[in-house]
Parts: C-alpha cells; structure tokens; sequence
C-alpha cells in the first residue's frame, strides 16, 4: 500500500469514529445537526468571501446579490445551530440547490437572455437575432442553419466551424480562401487546402497548397506529391524545381539540406547535381558524427546514395556499436532505479 492510499484510508477511519462519537454521544439527530451547521458554515464564509470580493470590485448588482445570499445562508447557519424551524431550514437547502440548478441551466447557454431561451430558433431568426438563433440551431444539430446564420453577422470563422460540423467541407474550404483574401493571413490557405481535401476536390486542394507554397516554400515538395498523385506531370516538375531552389538556399545555410537538395535532384534526372549534393550531404554527416556516434547512421546513407557499399557498411557499423552501448547503457541504469530517483 503507498503513502497516498495509506492517508487515505487512516482519513476514513478518523471521519467514521468522529461520526461514531457523535452518534453515540447525542443520536442521528445531533448528526444531522453538525451536518447542516458545518455545511452552511461553509457556504456562508464562500459567498460572504465573493461578496466582499464583487464589492471592492465595485461590482453593484452582483455583490448586492451575493450579499442577499450570504445572509440566507448565515440565517441558515443560525437556525441549524439552535435547531429552530427546521421547516424554514428545509426551504433554504431547497432554494440553494435551485440556484444551483437554474445557474447550470443559465451558464449551458450564456448568449441567450432569459426570454430568447424559450423562443425557437426560427422565431429569433426571423427577428434578426442571428447570434441566439445560431445557438439554438447548434444545440439543435442543425449546423448548416448555423453557418447560414453566423455568414449573415460577418463571424466567417464560425461559419467555417458550423460547415466543417455538417459535413459540409467545400463551403468551410470556400469561407477559409474568403478569409485569406481578407486577412492574408497563410494560415487559412492551410486550412482552406485540408477542407478541399477531405471534401475530395485535390484538383482544388493542390491549387490551394501552390498559393501556400509561394509563402511558406518548404511546402512545395507536398504540391509536387500531390500533383503527382493527380497525374499532373507538368505541374508536378514545376513544384519539384521550386522544392530544389528552396532547398538549395536553405543547404548554403544548415548542410543537413543536402540531403532533400539529391533527392529533388535525382527525381528531376539531375544526376550531377544530385552526386554533389550527395557528397556535402556526406562532409556534414562526418563532421557531425564526430561531435554525435548517432550520425553516423546518416553517414552510412550519405555512402549508399554515393554507391560506396563498402563504406556505407562500415559506418553502419559504428552506429550499430553505438546503439548497443547505449541499450547496455540504459539497462544498467534501469537496473537501479532508486538510486537513479536518488
């Protein structure tokens, strides 16, 4: 048994020999007593804690209110300890679990007035509560009448959200391209490209991703992929030359991008660009692995793509000595495991 469970179970023993005593001591009746008096007690300090807290806040009408409910309850705390009226006791737990109640009911929905809550949402539609009728029409299940709603209050965003909820995506992925247009924000491109997607235009999706491509560039080898999967040869190349222009820059600042640039280019045919591209890929893995064994994983890659298997061989060596040493590594200290907490 842990600490934990131990605390535990000495806590029940310690509140069932409390409530024994009491029992013992002055019968069922003195226990409901101290029942009632310790809870009042505590939802009097809470909510004379929040009155206090809403009036210094110059909060009028709510510390007002909580005032109110503080005295209740204090009148409560008052009754129970004296053991009076216990009828008016009763009323006073039954209007707090009401308030109880009706404050969960009002925080379900917290865009809707009092009166809008038992209207339709058709009936708040047609008196051009748009907000309070998309709610209802999203309580509802009816997403699309929701989106149709938040369209008409300008809110795009969640009319992209109320689409995306009816299955509806090309109207989402429509809205998403809207939003870029305003906002010129990528994100949405982004978005907008997922939703044309999963709504199966991947003609629309690739012509989406091109336009995010041309402002966040790492992102053309994925419009080359999926113009391949389009068969769109033509286009397909046209993304791959970008795709290798980007990484290309990217290679003259961090080397480990030698590695995309002779991918790119042995798809493209390059062959002698590819080799080169290959063989720096291969300088900056040994320079690495000398610093960190786990390149030399990579630089067994770096000889494949050169063809030298000999080489490739004996490097992969050298990483698999170094995973040994570190599973060997590991189990040791796996070993001893409170000594390592320690």
């Amino acid at each position: 048994m842990d600490r934990l469970k131990a605390y535990l179970l000495g806590f029940i023993i310690v509140l069932l020999a409390i409530v024994g005593g009491i029992v013992w001591y002055g019968g069922w009746r003195l226990l409901l007593q101290v029942i009632l008096v310790i809870g009042f007690l505590g939802v009097t300090l809470v909510l004379g804690f929040f009155s206090a807290l809403t009036l210094y806040a110059e909060s009028w009408k709510y510390g007002a209110l909580l005032t109110i409910f503080t005295a209740i309850s204090a009148y409560g705390l008052y009754l129970s300890f004296k053991w009076q009226k216990l009828n008016v006791v009763a009323g006073i737990i039954v209007f707090f679990l009401l308030i109880v109640v009706f404050g969960i009911w009002y925080i379900s929905e917290p865009d809707l007035g009092l009166v809008d809550r038992f209207k339709s949402a058709e009936s708040l539609e047609k008196a051009g509560k748009y907000r309070q009728a998309a709610r209802k029409y999203e309580k509802a299940g009816k997403y699309e009448k929701a989106a149709e709603m938040y369209l008409k209050l300008g809110w795009l965003e969640s009319a992209a959200w109320a689409y995306e909820k009816a299955g509806k995506y090309e109207k989402a992925a429509e809205i998403y391209e809207r939003l870029y247009e305003e906002e010129k924000d990528t994100y949405y491109l982004k978005e907008a490209h997922e939703y044309w997607k999963k709504a199966g235009n991947m003609e629309r999706a690739a012509k989406v991703l091109e336009r995010y491509a041309e402002e966040e560039p790492w992102f053309w080898e994925d419009v080359a992929k999926l113009y391949e999967e389009l068969n769109n040869e033509e286009k397909a190349r046209e993304a791959w030359l970008k795709a290798l222009e980007y990484y290309k820059k990217e290679a003259e600042g961090e080397g480990v991008f030698w590695e995309d640039v002779g991918n790119v280019a042995r798809k493209l045919g390059m062959e002698e660009l590819a080799r080169e591209a290959y063989r720096r890929f291969l300088e900056y893995c040994l320079k690495e692995a000398q610093e960190d064994p786990m390149w030399w994983k990579h630089v067994a890659e770096a000889y494949e793509y050169l063809g030298e298997k000999e080489k490739a061989e004996e490097a992969r060596k050298k990483y698999e000595e170094y995973r040994r040493r570190i599973t060997k590594a590991n189990e040791e200290t796996s070993k001893f495991p409170e000594e390592k907490g320690e």
